[in-house]
C-alpha cells in the first residue's frame, strides 16, 4: 500500500491541527487536505476571507488573463505579453498545460525547451504578474483531445472518473507537471499563488457517478502529493456549486465558476441577444460558497471560431469594448475578486496541437491580437476598467446590493446595483446600465445616492448625466484618495496616485457627457491646465462641487491638494501606470501598495517598465507613431529622462509635467516575393506508385480495439491511435487480389470538423470527400475501373487527422472518437479479404522531433523523411512552383530557402497570406511549415483562414528561413496556388529587445525512414 502523504511539512502540520481525513481508493491510503485553518500551518503566503484573497497579507482583487505558453512557443516573447498584460492593470495570468504535449509516449514525460515551464515562469515574475496553474489533468482548451493525449483512446476505462485504469494514466503526468508547478509557488519564491485540479467538471452523463467525490479527491490528492501547497481554486463550467467547500469529498478551498454570456455566434457580432447578462450570479454565490470570495475563473474576453465561421475579427467585434463596459462592470457589481479572462492572449494553434471545432488561428478576439499587436480598442478599454479595479480595494470589501431600477436614479430605463460600504463613511460603488443591457440608445438621467452627508441628487449644479448606449458606469460615492475625501464622481476613475504633497486623480467620461464630482473640502477649485468653458463650481455644504461637459482637450483642475485630470475616453486610453520599483529594473512580484508611489506616464502605443537609475528614469515603451510623451509625477530624485536607452529633452511645466516626444519614423521593410523564390519539388505521395513497398508499414492487424467506446465494425482496427497515430495525415493501404467482379469501394472516414480525404486504386485517382466545416465524418462510394483477375491490387487512402475531439462531458467519451477507417466495403468481396497497413508521423508515439514535439508531423512522405526541417536534401529534387502546382490529384511538396533582414528595433508582425478567387473555391489543402515548424493548415474550400501570422523566434528575421508547402489537390483537375504573399503590418519601434529563436534542428536522414 503506497502512502500519499503531502509531504512532512504538511504531515507535521496535520499533526499539529488535528489529524486529518483519510481514505481508500484503488489500493491508494489519500490523505485529504486539510481545512483552511489548518491550512495555514502550511503555508500563510496566501489566504483569504469571504471578500477577496490575501497574498501576504495583503487584500487583493486578482484582475488575470488567460494565456497559455505553448500556444507561443518563443520562449523569449512570452515576456513580452507579460508585459502588455502587467500594462492593462492587470496583476495575475491563467494559463493551461497540455498533457498531450508533454507525455506523447504512455510514461515518457518531457517538458524541455519550448515546452519547458520554468521561463515562462521566470518571465511572469519579472513582469510582477501571479500565476494561476491550471494543468488538468482535462483542460479543454479547444485542444486535441482537451488535452489528454490521444494514447488515451486505448485506456479501458472511462475518462475523467475513478476508473482505476483511467486514474494510474494520469498518475506519471500530474505528477511531474504539478512538481514543476510547486517549486515555482510564492512559497519558493515564485509566482504561483493558486492551482486548479481538473477543468470544468460540471455536467456528467452516460451512468457515471456524477459528481464523483473519489475523482476528484484523488486529482486534488496527486497535486498535494506533488508539493502543491497553495489553495486549490475550481473552474465549474456553470454557477452550478461543483465540489463547492462543505459540499464533501472533493471539495475545493475556493469555489469559482466560468461564464460566456455571448457565446460564440460570431457570424453576429452586432447582436446581443435578450437575457444573456447574469443578474443572480451574487445570490447563487452567496447560497454556494458565502465563505470564499467570488471568483470568475474564466469570463468571456472573445470566442472561438470554427472551420468555415466568420473569422476572429468578428469574434473581437462581437465581444468589443461596449461588451466590456457593461458585461465586466456587471462582474464588478457582484464584488467578483477574482476575475480571470479567458483569453487575454490567444496565441496558435501550430504543429496540429487545435482540435477539430476550431482552426491554426487561436486569435480568439482577445485584447492582445495573435501577432502580439494591441491596437484593438477592447485592449484600451480594459485598461481603464483594471486600472480603476487596482486603486480602489475599497471595493472589495463593499456589500452588494439588489438590481434596481428606481432606487437610485429617477429613470426606470436605468437599472442599478449598489455596491454599499459597511458603515456610513466607507466607499460605495454605483453600476449603472440600462434595463434593457443591448440598448443603444442614449438617455439622461440622474443619480439618487446614499453618501456620508445624507441622500444626494446629481448633478446638484444642474444639468442632467448621460448613459450612451451599450455603455456602463461605475459611480464612486465615498472615495479615498490617500486621505483626501472624494465624496463622489459621475465620471469614472481611472488611476489615482499621491505624489509628494499632491495627489492626481484621472477621470474620464464619454463624447459630449457632462459630469460632476464633489470633494469634502472648504475652499475652491481653479484651473490648471485648458480651458474654463464648460466648468462650474461652487461649495455645497462641507463639499466642493465642481460640473464639467467632457471635451477632448485635457483640462487640469485643482480642488485642495487633489489635481483632477478631466478627460474624455479616448485621450485616457494614451494612459498607462508602470509601476516604479524599490530598486532594480524589473517590477517583480510585489505589495499593491507600492503602486501608489508610481507614476503617469501619456504616451500612447506602449509602456512597458519605468525604473530609476541614480538619478535618471527610465522608460521602456514600443511606439507606432510619433509620439508625444508625458511624465506625471517623476519621483523627486529624477533629473533626467532615459526612453529606451536614449536620453529624451524634457520640458518642465507649471503643473510639474515633464514633457518629450519621441519620433517615429517606418523603416523599410523588404520582403521577398514568395513567387520568385527557388522552389523544389518531390512527389510526397508515392504510396500510390506501383513500384512502392509497404513492407515496413504497421500492419493494421488488431482483431479488437483498446478503445472500449468505440466496437469494431472492420475484421481488425483501423483506428489510428490503436498504432500510435495521433496528429496529422494519416495513410491506409489496403491489400487486394481482384476477381474481376469488383466496382465499387465503400468507405466511412472520420477525421473531425473540416477533415478530407481521397483515395486511389494503385495509381487511378477514384476520388474525394473534400469536407465541409460541420461534418467531422463521411460515408462515401467510389466507383472503380475495371479490374483484372488474378491481379493484385492497393487502394490507398489518405485523410487529414483535424485533431482529437475534447471531452467536455464526462462520461459521454467524445475524446475516444477514432480517428481513420470506421467502416469499408468492396462491392462482390468480404472486408477480411484486404490487407491494411497504416502510417501516421514517423515512429507514432515514438516521434523523432523531441524538440518540436509528439504532434507536430503527420504522415506524408516528406514529413516521415524530415524534409520540412531546414536545409532538407533538395539538391536533386526538381525545380517546380507551387504556384504552378499539380495538374492531377495528388500531394506536392515544396520547399524554398527565405532570407529576411529586418531592421533591429522593431516588432514587425509577418503574415502569410493566402489568396483565391475561383468560384466555387477549388478543392486543395496546404499546410505551411517554417524551419520545421507546422504553422498553418489552409483549407480552400472550406475557410476561413487565409492569413497566417508566425512570429519572430520562428521565422529568423536577419538570416535564412527554410519554408515548405505541402499541396493536397483533392479536385480531379489538380491544384495550384493562386496566391501566397509575405506581408507585414506597421512595424512597431519596440523596447522589447533581442528575440531568442526557438530552436530549430535541421534535416538529418532519419533512421528508419520510409
Amino acid at each position: 500500500m503506497k502512502l500519499l502523504s503531502i509531504g512532512a511539512l504538511a504531515c507535521l502540520a496535520a499533526q499539529a491541527a488535528g489529524a486529518a481525513i483519510s481514505h481508500k481508493l484503488n489500493g491508494f491510503t489519500l490523505i485529504e487536505h486539510p481545512d483552511p485553518a489548518k491550512r495555514e500551518l502550511l503555508q500563510n503566503h496566501v489566504t483569504w476571507d469571504k471578500d477577496s484573497l490575501f497574498v501576504n497579507g495583503e487584500r487583493i482583487m486578482l484582475f488575470s488573463g488567460e494565456v497559455h505558453p505553448f500556444r507561443l512557443p518563443v520562449l523569449s516573447l512570452w515576456i513580452d505579453v507579460f508585459q502588455k498584460i502587467k500594462a492593462l492593470g492587470f496583476n495575475c495570468v491563467s494559463f493551461y498545460t497540455d498533457w498531450a504535449l508533454l507525455e506523447g509516449k504512455p510514461g515518457h514525460y518531457s517538458a524541455e525547451g519550448i515546452f519547458a515551464l520554468e521561463p515562462f515562469f521566470d518571465a511572469a515574475k519579472d513582469a510582477g504578474i501571479y500565476l494561476l496553474a491550471r494543468p488538468g489533468p482535462y483542460v479543454n482548451a479547444e485542444v486535441s483531445g482537451g488535452g489528454f493525449p490521444g494514447w488515451l483512446q486505448r485506456v479501458n476505462g472511462k475518462l475523467r472518473s475513478s476508473d482505476k485504469a483511467y486514474l494510474k494514466s494520469t498518475d506519471n503526468y500530474i505528477t511531474h507537471v504539478a512538481a514543476t508547478v510547486a517549486k515555482a509557488q510564492i512559497t519558493n519564491g515564485g509566482p504561483i499563488i493558486l492551482y486548479q485540479p481538473e477543468n470544468e467538471y460540471t455536467n456528467g452523463c452516460c451512468g457515471i457517478d456524477f459528481p464523483d467525490g473519489d475523482y476528484m479527491q484523488y486529482v486534488e490528492d496527486q497535486a498535494r502529493e506533488a508539493g502543491i501547497v497553495v489553495p486549490l481554486i475550481s473552474n465549474d463550467a456553470s454557477a452550478s456549486g461543483t465540489n463547492a467547500p462543505g459540499t464533501g469529498k472533493g471539495e475545493v478551498d475556493i469555489y469559482g465558476h466560468d461564464g460566456y454570456p455571448l457565446g460564440f455566434d460570431c457570424a453576429n457580432p452586432t447582436v446581443w441577444p435578450e437575457g444573456k447578462l447574469p443578474t443572480n450570479w451574487h445570490s447563487k454565490h452567496m447560497k454556494q460558497s458565502p465563505s470564499t470570495p467570488y471568483s470568475l475563473v474564466e469570463f468571456q474576453a472573445g470566442a472561438f471560431d470554427p472551420w468555415g465561421g466568420p473569422g476572429f475579427a468578428a469574434c473581437a467585434a462581437l465581444v468589443n469594448h461596449e461588451f466590456e463596459r457593461v458585461f465586466y462592470k456587471n462582474d464588478i457589481s457582484f464584488g467578483v475578486a477574482f476575475l480571470n479572462l479567458y483569453m487575454a492572449f490567444g496565441g496558435t494553434n501550430w504543429g496540429n496541437l487545435g482540435h477539430p471545432g476550431g482552426y491554426t488561428s487561436y486569435d480568439y478576439g482577445s485584447p492582445i491580437t495573435e501577432s502580439r499587436n494591441i491596437t484593438r480598442e477592447k485592449y484600451s478599454e480594459l485598461k481603464l476598467i483594471a486600472n480603476f479595479a487596482k486603486v480602489s480595494p475599497s471595493y472589495l470589501v463593499t456589500t452588494p446590493g439588489n438590481l434596481t431600477t428606481s432606487e437610485y436614479t429617477n429613470l426606470a430605463d436605468l437599472a442599478v446595483t449598489p455596491l454599499l460600504g459597511r458603515n456610513s463613511s466607507a466607499s460605495s460603488f454605483f453600476v449603472v446600465r440600462h434595463n434593457d443591457y443591448s440598448s443603444q440608445k442614449s438617455v439622461d438621467y440622474k443619480l439618487k445616492i446614499p453618501t456620508s452627508t445624507g441622500r444626494l441628487t446629481i448633478p446638484q449644479l444642474g444639468g442632467s448625466l448621460t448613459l450612451n448606449g451599450r455603455d456602463s458606469k461605475i459611480h464612486v460615492v465615498d472615495y479615498d484618495i490617500a486621505g483626501t475625501h472624494l465624496l463622489y464622481s459621475t465620471a469614472e476613475v481611472f488611476t489615482w496616485k499621491k505624489l509628494g504633497d499632491y495627489k492626481v486623480l484621472i477621470l474620464y467620461g464619454g463624447e459630449g457627457e457632462h459630469h460632476e464630482l464633489a470633494v469634502s473640502i472648504k475652499g475652491k477649485m481653479s484651473v490648471l491646465e485648458g480651458s474654463s468653458s464648460g466648468i462650474s463650481s461652487k461649495q455645497v455644504g462641507k463639499a466642493v462641487v465642481v460640473g464639467w461637459d467632457v471635451s477632448p482637450t485635457r483640462r487640469i483642475v485643482r480642488v485642495g491638494d487633489l489635481r483632477i485630470f478631466l478627460l474624455d475616453r479616448n485621450s485616457a486610453h494614451k494612459y498607462w501606470v508602470p509601476e516604479v520599483p524599490s530598486k532594480g529594473k524589473v517590477p517583480g512580484l510585489g505589495s499593491q501598495k507600492n503602486t501608489a508611489s508610481s507614476i503617469i506616464v501619456k504616451a500612447g502605443y506602449l509602456v512597458r517598465t519605468a525604473y530609476l537609475q541614480g538619478s535618471d528614469l527610465h522608460l521602456t515603451a514600443d511606439f507606432n507613431v510619433t509620439t508625444p510623451v508625458e511624465v506625471i509625477g517623476a519621483p523627486a530624485k529624477a533629473k533626467k529622462l532615459v526612453i529606451n536607452d536614449k536620453r529624451a529633452s524634457v520640458k518642465v511645466d507649471k503643473n510639474g509635467i515633464w514633457s518629450s516626444s519621441v519620433e517615429y519614423k517606418a523603416p523599410k521593410i523588404d520582403l521577398p516575393s514568395l513567387k520568385d523564390l527557388d522552389w523544389k519539388y518531390i512527389d510526397t505521395l508515392p504510396e500510390i506508385q506501383d513500384s512502392y513497398d509497404d513492407s515496413v508499414w504497421d500492419a493494421a492487424d488488431h482483431t479488437h480495439t483498446d478503445n472500449s467506446a468505440n466496437p469494431l465494425k472492420t475484421p481488425t482496427s483501423l483506428y489510428s491511435s490503436d498504432y500510435g497515430f495521433h496528429s496529422g495525415t494519416l495513410i491506409y493501404r489496403g491489400h487486394f487480389v481482384a476477381t474481376g467482379n469488383e466496382k465499387t469501394f465503400f468507405v466511412h472516414t472520420q477525421g473531425g470538423s473540416a477533415f478530407g480525404s481521397s483515395v486511389w486504386l494503385n495509381k487511378n485517382f477514384v476520388g474525394s470527400w473534400t469536407g465541409i466545416d460541420k461534418d467531422m465524418d463521411s460515408n462515401a462510394t467510389y466507383k472503380l475501373p475495371r479490374l483484372q483477375s488474378g491481379k493484385p491490387y492497393v487502394l490507398t487512402v489518405v485523410m487529414d487527422n483535424m485533431g482529437l475531439d475534447e471531452n467536455w462531458t464526462p462520461g459521454a467519451e467524445e475524446m475516444k472518437h477514432p480517428r481513420g477507417i470506421l467502416d469499408y466495403r468492396l462491392s462482390g468481396r468480404s472486408a477480411r479479404d484486404i490487407t491494411w497497413k497504416l502510417t501516421g508521423n514517423l515512429g507514432g508515439e515514438d516521434y523523432r522531433d523531441s524538440v518540436r514535439g509528439p504532434l507536430n508531423e503527420g504522415g506524408l512522405y516528406a514529413e516521415r523523411q524530415g524534409f520540412h526541417q531546414p536545409q532538407p536534401p533538395a539538391g536533386h529534387w526538381k525545380a517546380a512552383s507551387p504556384f504552378r502546382g499539380l495538374s492531377a490529384p495528388g500531394i506536392g511538396f515544396y520547399s524554398a530557402r527565405l532570407d529576411l533582414d529586418l531592421p533591429r528595433g522593431w516588432d514587425v508582425p509577418l503574415y502569410f497570406n493566402f489568396g483565391n478567387s475561383s468560384v466555387p473555391p477549388a478543392a486543395y489543402r496546404v499546410q505551411i511549415y517554417v524551419n520545421g515548424y507546422q504553422y498553418g493548415k489552409y483549407v480552400n474550400n472550406v475557410g476561413p483562414q487565409t492569413s497566417f501570422p508566425v512570429p519572430e523566434g520562428i521565422l529568423n528575421y536577419r538570416g535564412s528561413n527554410w519554408i515548405a508547402l505541402s499541396l493536397w489537390a483533392q479536385d480531379a483537375h489538380g491544384a495550384k496556388l493562386e496566391k501566397l504573399e509575405l506581408v507585414h503590418t506597421t512595424p512597431v519601434l519596440t523596447a522589447l529587445g533581442e528575440v531568442e529563436p526557438a530552436e530549430q534542428p535541421k534535416y538529418e536522414k532519419r533512421k528508419g525512414a520510409y
